[in-house]
């Protein structure tokens, strides 16, 4: 039932316009396995071979330390309403930090949330669809606002505070980036 391309169509663009969550997947050559929910306005299709997502502060960074290692990336799509259907989008991901000149220049494509972290480029390297059969019917009723309360209680300042103590290492120790200088070195 699985099938393989090497790039999206346009229904399964489609798909994933129409998806409310979806999961990302990284790892480093040692150490441990992340898959992480994602949700509210926080991804895109730029093109039938590239995705974009904007990673919003949470109580970890595993992606970001992870893709500094290995650039591979895994995001999972299913269809909890409708027609089932799993989506798979493996590739190569990189980071761009509101510090990067190239910040600017992909964050107005996303609504503006208070706490983000970084921007992710995927490109795509395989798709994979499959069927989804015993995936659950779930209804959506809204996103969730408590990371938005959050980071706007605390401000920017809290926020990068919160970084500094929780976001610049993985759960392995790897360094996240978060804090890099001009010249490279992790503060």
């Amino acid at each position: 039932m699985s099938k393989h391309y090497e790039k999206l169509n346009e229904k399964l663009k489609k798909f994933i316009e129409d998806q409310k969550i979806f999961f990302v997947g990284t790892a480093a050559s040692e150490g441990r396995v992340n898959v992480s929910p994602k949700g509210m306005d926080s991804l895109h299709v730029l093109n039938d071979r590239q995705l974009i997502w904007l990673n919003l502060t949470g109580s970890g960074n595993e992606t970001a330390a992870h893709i500094q290692e290995l650039a591979r990336m895994t995001i999972l799509f299913c269809a909890f309403a409708g027609d089932p259907l799993i989506l798979r989008v493996y590739g190569n991901a990189r980071a761009v930090h509101p510090r990067d000149n190239e910040w600017n220049e992909w964050i107005s494509m996303f609504p503006e949330y208070p706490g983000s972290r970084q921007i992710f480029l995927l490109d795509i390297d395989l798709v994979q669809t499959s069927c989804g059969f015993a995936v659950p019917n779930f209804e959506y009723q809204e996103d969730r606002g408590d990371l938005i309360y959050w980071t706007q209680k605390i401000g920017d300042e809290g926020v990068k505070k919160y970084w500094a103590d929780k976001n610049q290492v993985s759960i392995d120790g790897k360094p996240t980036g978060i804090f890099k200088d001009s010249e490279g070195s992790q503060k």
